[in-house]
């Protein structure tokens, strides 16, 4: 039998634990890893481009455990009723090849991009930020403001958005939460005077939703919106203001920000830095940059994390996913068993 935890249940467990809680826990299964990086199997994400958004599959091994997500992008869905991400996972058991767990990953991957955020912003951001800038106020951005109240402490948000009913969600949604919380007229605005500066903006395209002239030393930008080819945020000129940091090279260069620069240019894997093979934020002065586009290895954390979770709890069941015959070289046999005689 393969445990399952489906949306009902990880909106109940979600809710009853708490998204700040989760992402802060979920932070500590991303750092150990993130810090046996060179023990995953690791490839850029397969994906199938069509003019309405992209399918991707999103696969890893650690050599005892295999995982895979299943997720899309279709940035013009919410007009149509419909989410620009779904998502839903599973691991499996590396010597059998066998499903051990399943689960949907739609609000899951919500809580480990934050989770990401979060993680990173505890080595590349100033330990004293106290603002964050948030450009871009959908799906995601609820989350990333836990995932850096959890980090850093930060309590109070600039949002700005191009869609005034978005910003007013975000209000309605995390001012009972304790943020004090400003609504920018423009994106300048809201990155004035900024310590960190996040952007998780959907359209697919080459947007400049931040200007090198934006970026005031000492910022720590967290760049999450551009994730395929043909997708980014950020004004080509902020990428030479400070250091970069990536989450799997080869692939960030297809679909991050970094998309925009020569195949030579610069940048720092992050898991160097957990394992003191390279620095994080050496200045208070430094413009850190972490271009994340997400990467399998954050979703094999995430759903180890969600495993570990709710086991002995109510908040999944076990459902007979794999056919199991009696003798493993008869799965006629199942059929069989089961068909009118004679027939």
């Amino acid at each position: 039998m393969t445990r399952f935890v489906d949306v009902r249940n990880m909106v109940r467990w979600t809710a009853g634990r708490g998204p700040e809680t989760i992402i802060s826990e979920m932070m500590q299964y991303l750092e150990d890893d993130f810090r046996r990086w060179e023990s995953f199997d690791k490839t850029p994400r397969v994906a199938s481009h069509t003019p309405f958004g992209v399918i991707e599959l999103m696969p890893t091994s650690d050599q005892e455990t295999y995982g895979f997500k299943y997720v899309n992008g279709h940035p013009s869905n919410p007009a149509r009723g419909f989410q620009t991400v779904t998502a839903f996972g599973v691991l499996s058991d590396v010597h059998n090849g066998y499903p051990t767990f399943l689960a949907e990953m739609t609000v899951l991957t919500a809580l480990r991009t934050a989770a990401t955020s979060g993680m990173v912003a505890k080595k590349l951001a100033r330990p004293d930020a106290r603002i964050m800038a948030m450009i871009g106020t959908g799906t995601q951005s609820e989350f990333q403001a836990l995932a850096f109240r959890a980090a850093l402490g930060i309590n109070s948000v600039r949002i700005w958005d191009t869609d005034p009913a978005a910003m007013e969600k975000f209000v309605r949604n995390m001012a009972p939460l304790g943020f004090d919380i400003t609504i920018a007229d423009s994106a300048a605005h809201a990155v004035e005077g900024a310590d960190v500066v996040t952007t998780c903006t959907a359209d697919k395209a080459n947007a400049t939703i931040l200007t090198a002239d934006q970026v005031s030393p000492g910022v720590h930008i967290n760049a999450i919106g551009g994730d395929c080819p043909g997708k980014t945020e950020l004004d080509a000129a902020i990428l030479g203001l400070g250091d970069v940091f990536v989450e799997y090279d080869p692939q960030t260069r297809i679909e991050g920000e970094i998309q925009q620069m020569s195949a030579d240019f610069p940048v720092t894997e992050f898991w160097q830095v957990l394992a003191g093979h390279a620095p994080g934020r050496t200045s208070k002065d430094q413009i850190t940059i972490f271009d994340s586009v997400g990467f399998a290895i954050e979703d094999f954390s995430a759903l180890r994390y969600l495993r570990d979770a709710v086991e002995g709890s109510e908040f999944f069941e076990e459902i007979d996913l794999v056919a199991n015959p009696d003798d493993p070289k008869d799965l006629f046999g199942l059929v069989r068993e089961l068909s009118p005689i004679g027939s």
